[in-house]
């Protein structure tokens, strides 16, 4: 695997231990020779992760809209740092550059972008491995919330087959790199089709 996308915060003030992980995650990347792929930005964990693999000798590429320049303080520091126009621009990167994908925690815009990528996965638009670091099980009410949904018949029971979770960050990169492409039945993947 050469490159990863990594979906997290860009807040401050966060509970030190969230940032220990980042930082963790960013050296990993970099002693397996995995190319960061991010939103750019150089505060909270976006920051943390970002300086940590370029530390570790990593290669960091940063995409970033030109309005959130500001506010998430696009980092000069990244091998390249992509200015785009739009989120949508900004996401079709983040998902095209990547071999595999990282969810660490964050908020509105980091569940955005887990959802897209694995809406897009069950709907075969990319084969890409999926992770969610659950670090002080901050993804614990997330994953009550799809485990609802597969109990009331809205998501079917293989749809988790597409997403490793693990608390830590070795052993989810080890198994996200050693992980297989799932076929996509719709007989069992897809509601409508499974009578769940």
């Amino acid at each position: 695997m050469r490159s990863i996308t990594v979906y997290c915060s860009a807040s401050e003030g966060l509970d030190k231990g969230f940032n220990d992980a980042a930082d963790k995650v960013g050296r990993l990347l970099a002693e397996n020779e995995i190319e960061l792929v991010y939103g750019g930005g150089a505060v909270g964990l976006m920051g943390v992760i970002a300086r940590a693999c370029k530390t570790a000798g990593g290669k960091v590429t940063g995409i970033i809209t030109e309005h959130l320049m500001e506010s998430e303080q696009g980092w000069d520091g990244c091998d390249e740092l992509i200015i785009v126009d739009s989120m949508r621009q900004r996401k079709r990167q983040l998902v095209d550059l990547a071999e595999g994908f990282l969810v660490l925690p964050g908020g509105l815009g980091t569940y955005e972008e887990f959802f897209e990528t694995l809406v897009g996965r069950l709907l075969e638009e990319h084969r890409k491995p999926i992770g969610i670091l659950n670090d002080r099980g901050h993804f614990d009410p997330m994953m009550a919330m799809l485990r609802d949904g597969i109990d009331k018949g809205f998501i079917t029971e293989p749809t988790m087959e597409l997403v490793l979770i693990d608390d830590d960050a070795t052993s989810l990169l080890q198994r996200l790199i050693a992980m297989k492409p799932v076929e996509i039945d719709p007989d069992r993947f897809y509601p409508a089709r499974s009578g769940e």
